[in-house]
């Protein structure tokens, strides 16, 4: 499977060459720089100290059940708004045009307990060049707990899926933290992928933040709490970030208007779409006219516009998304967007029914 990352797109034609002609009038005639924007800077400093406050308050205020319980609560979802709004966009090179800030502000992710390292190959690279490809998108393998897309195998238990995925979900972090990349780190592998190991500098790097991670989650509260009031405050913590990211993340690719290519038959293959289309009829923007959540989700609910424009700052995701819709319609490629989080929810929920149903078998 590994050797499969060969395949190839269709060259680029004239729908990806309008969106880049478009995107770069956008920049022009507004005058804003696509990086370094006032604004991210900002949001930074809003989401950090709403991290510091609510880990302070969990570790040092926190004297109730209840409150313990709305601290992990905040924690949790201000670990993953920096996953959402800083750390994704600075390691994709969106955040600023200094490649050394985007290093400090990625290198966030290891403060959350994942290796940026290997976060750069597994989404920027495995995810982003083939979305929604079973085999080659490690993001819709969950084998065999549950069955993402048709290609993939049905088990009997699938049926239920729909209900137990969520607690799944929750355990996404803590397996990211203490499994999945030590894993993918010694055997080279994201999936089904290959990945150089890191050395030296970078494995360092990967090293010392898991042990960053772990000294302020665990290590550090043991000297004000005991053993198992520190755990079950990690665990609910862990699985409210593990929940509220994978569930962001599915809403745009799991659901029923995205599509899932099958990766082409022979080894360095070509896929029958250009790259660009591929990206957007694999991906279903949700929720557009919410700025509250598209705020705090970092402009991941404008998903279309991040697989086609990763290296720019999110806060310009609302106004592209209008060019890439234009322009869509006009070339004949299928855009897709949910009204609300509600109406994506829904269709994820009936995706993962159907995924569940042996009939599908036939239809894929």
């Amino acid at each position: 499977m590994a050797q499969a990352t060969k395949a190839k797109f269709l060259t680029a034609g004239p729908f990806h060459q309008a969106l880049k002609s478009r995107v770069d009038d956008y920049f022009e005639q507004s005058g804003r720089a696509p990086r370094d924007l006032p604004g991210m800077y900002c949001k930074t400093m809003v989401m950090l100290a709403w991290f510091v406050s609510s880990y302070v308050f969990l570790v040092f205020v926190a004297g109730s059940w209840a409150s313990a319980l709305l601290g992990c609560l905040s924690l949790g979802l201000a670990m993953a708004g920096i996953g959402f709004s800083v750390q994704h966009d600075a390691n994709h090179g969106g955040y600023s045009e200094r490649r050394g800030l985007n290093q400090v502000f990625g290198g966030m992710l290891d403060m959350l307990g994942a290796s940026s390292y290997v976060w750069s190959w597994k989404h920027n690279i495995f995810h982003h060049s083939h979305t929604n490809v079973a085999g080659l998108d490690a993001d819709i393998d969950i084998q065999p707990f549950c069955r993402i897309a048709p290609s993939q195998r049905l088990y009997r238990a699938h049926r239920f899926q729909h209900f137990y995925i969520w607690g799944l979900y929750g355990l996404l972090t803590l397996k990211w933290q203490f499994v999945d990349d030590f894993k993918d780190i010694i055997t080279g592998r994201v999936g089904g992928q290959r990945m150089p190991r890191p050395t030296g500098r970078k494995l360092v790097g990967a090293l010392g933040g898991k042990l960053f991670f772990f000294t302020w989650s665990l290590v550090l509260p043991l000297f004000f709490h005991p053993v198992w009031q520190v755990l079950l405050a990690y665990a609910l913590t862990s699985f409210v970030l593990g929940l509220t990211l994978a569930t962001v993340f599915q809403l745009a690719h799991c659901v029923e208007e995205a599509a899932f290519p099958e990766a082409p038959a022979s080894t360095g293959g070509t896929f029958t779409r250009e790259w660009a289309a591929h990206q957007v009829e694999t991906t279903v923007d949700f929720a557009r006219g919410n700025r509250l959540l598209c705020w705090y989700l970092g402009g991941l609910n404008f998903q279309v516009v991040h697989h086609l424009f990763p290296k720019v700052c999110h806060l310009h995701y609302p106004a592209l998304s209008r060019i890439v819709e234009a322009t869509c319609h006009e070339h004949g490629v299928r855009y897709r967007a949910q009204a609300s989080v509600g109406t994506a929810l829904g269709s994820h929920v009936r995706w993962l029914k159907r995924m569940g149903r042996p009939e599908v078998l036939a239809v894929a």
